[in-house]
């Protein structure tokens, strides 16, 4: 932008200049022009008192001597043919002066005057004076150089100016850009300075008003999730005094544990309502063999139950990522979870878990009907579910800096590939 307004200004001030010096430079010009040939033709007058009353003699003398001073050539000529000072034949100036009128002309000499001298008992005289060209342009380059080196200033001036004048106007404008992609990186706190012109400043008004408002909004939110997931704290201690009261202690153990992953969601849920960014806190981390080899356990008594054949191939840990173990918990959870909420009893399926350079990824597939494709998309479902589970899973692969990818597995049904990162931090969380 300020590249543009100079080069708008420059343009404007070029086109200025020359609209004002070019006329001014012919006017010097024609000054210089003008100023030779009134010398010229005063010196010319100078002799005609002496051309119209003295003998031959007399005039030569004077014709040399003014020859002399003025260093131009000086003609008379008589009404007898004789040719007195600078011996030039007859011009059509001077046979034109011979008849009584007095003029200036050009000739290839130079400028040429030309004064007709009456009075004469033996008839007109002429007097002829030859401006030299290098005598009528005396000066003008000289000029021309001082109008061309102040156009230049000027000019210079001008692109200062501008150059100010924008930087007033791009600073505010670059101030404006850096605030909002640091609000666009979640730094809620950013403001900008109001500066610049008063519509600039409108606008980071209302910049900051809309960073304010944001955080308002996401601070409500935050402690809407969180109060919601507090009361679901009641009904899971209900439920665990339930299992409890089971008389079988294989159903109570297995309710209980459930019930103590879904207390861990839970409060997992209000830790991340209630977070906010400190340095202090440091990148999240996990380790994926871990937690992938406790949630496959605990869905492995109810693939038991339902028929279904697990395929395990887990590498031995730890396995560091760059997600929080409860993030990467609900991951696989709802991984597993499709499987087996939309796949019929019986079906296989198996989990894979290794590093793959400088990564770690989490294989799921399946034997069932497939995936259709948009099923990652938040919300999407085909089955009836919320179609949330994949996005969370999604999500805790971005977390990590890596990825969900759904394909076709090597069992003839859905695959979901899950790639995950390493820590930007050795401290795990």
């Amino acid at each position: 932008m300020r590249a543009r307004l100079a080069l708008l200004v420059a343009a404007v001030s070029v086109l200025t200049l020359i609209a004002f010096l070019v006329p001014l430079a012919l006017l010097v010009r024609t000054v210089a022009e003008d100023r030779a040939t009134v010398r010229a033709t005063a010196d010319a007058q100078s002799l005609v008192p002496v051309v119209g009353t003295a003998d031959a003699a007399t005039i030569r003398l004077t014709v040399e001597q003014l020859a002399a001073e003025s260093g131009r050539p000086v003609s008379v000529f008589l009404p007898d043919g004789t040719v007195l000072g600078a011996q030039t034949p007859r011009t059509p100036a001077v046979a034109l002066a011979a008849r009584g009128q007095s003029l200036t002309g050009e000739s290839a000499a130079g400028r040429e005057v030309v004064i007709a001298v009456q009075g004469r008992a033996d008839g007109t005289g002429v007097i002829r004076i030859v401006v030299p060209q290098h005598e009528l342009t005396a000066g003008v380059t000289r000029a021309w150089l001082v109008l061309a080196l102040l156009g230049v200033i000027l000019v210079l001036i001008g692109l200062l100016v501008a150059d100010r004048l924008a930087r007033t106007l791009v600073r505010p404008i670059s101030d404006l850009s850096a605030v909002s992609h640091r609000l666009a990186n979640a730094e809620l706190d950013a403001r900008v300075t109001p500066a610049g012109p008063p519509e600039l400043r409108e606008v980071a008004g209302a910049l900051n008003h809309l960073a304010t408002r944001i955080q308002v909004l996401l601070v409500q939110e935050r402690e809407q999730v969180a109060d919601l997931s507090h009361q679901l704290r009641t009904p899971l201690t209900a439920l665990r005094l339930e299992a409890e009261s089971l008389r079988d202690p294989e159903d109570a153990a297995r309710i209980t544990a459930a019930a103590d992953g879904l207390e861990r969601a839970v409060t997992g849920l209000i830790r991340q309502a209630r977070w906010r960014h400190s340095p202090a806190a440091g990148p999240a981390a996990s380790d994926a063999a871990a937690i992938v080899a406790d949630r496959v356990a605990f869905w492995s008594v109810l693939a038991e139950d339902t028929g279904r054949a697990v395929t395990l191939d887990l590498a031995p840990g730890p396995l560091p990522v760059g997600v929080a173990a409860d993030n990467l918990a609900a991951a696989v959870d709802a991984l597993l979870g499709n499987v087996f909420a939309h796949t019929p009893d019986g079906t296989s399926f198996a989990v894979r878990l290794a590093p793959d350079a400088g990564e770690v990824f989490l294989s799921v597939a399946d034997e069932g009907p497939g995936m259709p494709a948009g099923a990652v998309r938040r919300g999407a479902s085909a089955a009836g579910s919320t179609g949330l589970g994949l996005d969370i899973a999604r999500r805790a692969a971005q977390a990590a800096g890596g990825r969900l990818e759904l394909r076709t597995g090597p069992l003839g049904g859905a695959q979901v590939l899950l790639r995950l990162g390493p820590p930007t931090s050795p401290r795990q969380a």
